[in-house]
């Protein structure tokens, strides 16, 4: 028998265990990095519940499961345009929270890394009120990259509303 690799979308034997690097996704799901051996009955629980999970009867888990995957897709947004003007994490979690997205630490400071990791974000460490903290900004790539992010925004946003 033979299962698929949800990783590396290949097929493997399943007497062949998978060893994965497990890495933080945008959100910090997975706020760990390890190696793991993956073998058969895992992969083939994961699989059961990840479709469990997917096909859910219950009504307000499906709805609840939807809704944070749209607002996943909003915080990069959300996150890049409150990043215009300097800010540091804290002031940064507060100023989107009051326009309505609230946003924990375990998945703000994650997507801080992974945008400044792809060259969207600068920070630098600086000494105020007596601490040290880290201040985070658009760069110039950041900038161009938010305005083609806002005008396909604009143009799904559009869409949508004629859909509606």
């Amino acid at each position: 028998m033979r299962i698929p690799s949800l990783l590396y979308g290949k097929w493997r034997c399943q007497r062949q265990p998978v060893c994965l690097e497990m890495r933080s996704c945008d959100l910090g799901c997975i706020r760990y990095v390890s190696k793991i051996l993956l073998t058969f009955n895992t992969v083939c629980g994961t699989v059961y519940v990840v479709h469990d999970m997917a096909h859910s009867s219950n009504p307000v888990d499906r709805f609840e499961n939807l809704r944070l995957e749209l607002r996943r897709g909003c915080l990069v947004l959300a996150v890049m345009s409150e990043l215009r003007s300097e800010q540091y994490g804290y002031t940064l979690r507060k100023a989107l929270a009051e326009h309505g997205m609230a946003i924990d630490e375990g998945t703000l400071y994650p997507l801080l890394r992974r945008l400044e990791a792809q060259g969207l974000l600068v920070s630098e460490w600086r000494e105020e009120e007596k601490r040290n903290k880290r201040f985070y900004r658009l760069s110039h790539d950041g900038k161009l990259i938010l305005k083609q992010l806002l005008a396909e925004w604009q143009s799904i946003n559009a869409s949508i509303g004629k859909i509606l």
